[in-house]
């Protein structure tokens, strides 16, 4: 589930669905409460530990710290979506692909019908007008990374939507990931700070919306999920793996170094610009107080400004990009297969 809730197409409510632990995990969450509160206040520890489900989440988020550190550090998701852009999304969407057939096999028989198409076909508007409404462009502004936690943690716990699907279509994917990478480093604080919204904005969207979602799934389960699934099929296309998306450089950072010092002799050997979301290169030259020239070194991000899908029939994109069509049809093989195969796992498991 924490890998699932990294990754966008396959949402860690789905993955609980597949795995059969998808009540336990609404239940646990929504022992977090007024009760659970009073509890902690009145030091009454026993009762505490008798009533909230904290070993189920400890674990659950347990999970969710070393995902968000495999695919921050060790696999950087955030780098390999700018350099293998084709087998990285087309990954995202077999993910998605496979989530839509195992969530309607999860359907009851009488749900499966003609009448289901009408919420399919709802959800399906919904997820088409979402995508459409969200520029390519969105600000990293405080109440813009705040709302976008807001949605994504809600997203985590409904089968059918990633919460990373949501920072995606937000275009915050990438941004947050970023900040993630960026601690333990020498930008930890600043990233600490950049990530306070998004933070602050999932524990709200937690406690706001938890109840009213495992209300509707409780009472209109079938109607809800048909939604959720029509939303997934109507905004598959903002995964599609071929895309000519173009991107803007916008500097960060700017620091002055000695015209000496051993990175700006790396900036100068290294060939060309490296296709990643972040990277270094010099500025102008300046002369400090002392009379001692200096350069700077400014730190650029790149930044998604529109992004147009196309089949790939040619070679190269409208933007004259290399199109990788291989990686693309790998990337979404290997997708569908994945999430196909942990449903065949859970049907040999002795519980199911």
């Amino acid at each position: 589930m924490g890998s699932a809730d990294i990754v966008p197409g396959v949402s860690g409510g789905t993955m609980a669905l597949i795995t059969g632990i998808y009540h336990r995990l609404i239940y646990a969450i929504k022992s977090v409460d007024s009760k659970t509160a009073k509890h902690l206040f009145t030091l009454r520890f026993n009762k505490l530990f008798e009533y909230f489900h904290w070993k189920f989440l400890l674990l659950l988020f347990t999970g969710i710290l070393l995902a968000i550190i495999f695919f921050t550090r060790i696999v950087p998701l955030q780098v390999y979506m700018f350099t293998h852009p084709e087998l990285v999304y087309g990954l995202f969407f077999g993910l998605i692909l496979g989530s839509v057939f195992l969530l309607i096999a999860e359907l009851d028989k009488t749900h499966r019908n003609a009448k289901a198409l009408l919420p399919l076909l709802l959800g399906s508007a919904i997820g088409f007008w979402v995508v459409t409404l969200v520029p390519a462009e969105t600000p990293e502004t405080f109440w813009y990374v705040f709302i976008s936690g807001a949605v994504a943690i809600c997203a985590m716990i409904l089968p059918g939507i990633s919460g990373s699907y949501i920072l995606l279509i937000f275009r915050k994917y990438d941004y947050v990931l970023s900040q993630l990478g960026a601690i333990g480093s020498a930008e930890t604080g600043q990233a600490l700070i950049n990530i306070l919204p998004f933070v602050i904005g999932a524990v709200t969207g937690l406690i706001l919306f938890s109840r009213v979602l495992s209300w509707l799934l409780n009472r209109y389960y079938a109607v809800t999920l048909l939604i959720l699934i029509g939303f997934l099929i109507g905004s598959l296309y903002v995964i599609w793996p071929y895309q000519d998306r173009d991107f803007e450089e916008v500097v960060r950072s700017t620091e002055i170094v000695s015209l000496d010092s051993s990175l700006v002799r790396e900036l100068k050997d290294r060939e060309g610009v490296p296709n990643q979301p972040e990277f270094q290169r010099l500025g102008d030259q300046v002369e400090a107080e002392d009379g001692e020239m200096m350069i700077e070194v400014e730190t650029v991000s790149r930044k998604l400004i529109s992004s147009k899908p196309y089949f790939p029939t040619n070679e190269l994109t409208e933007s004259d990009r290399e199109v990788n069509r291989t990686e693309g049809v790998v990337g979404m093989g290997l997708g569908f297969l994945l999430i196909i195969g942990i449903a065949f796992l859970r049907k040999r498991s002795p519980n199911h």
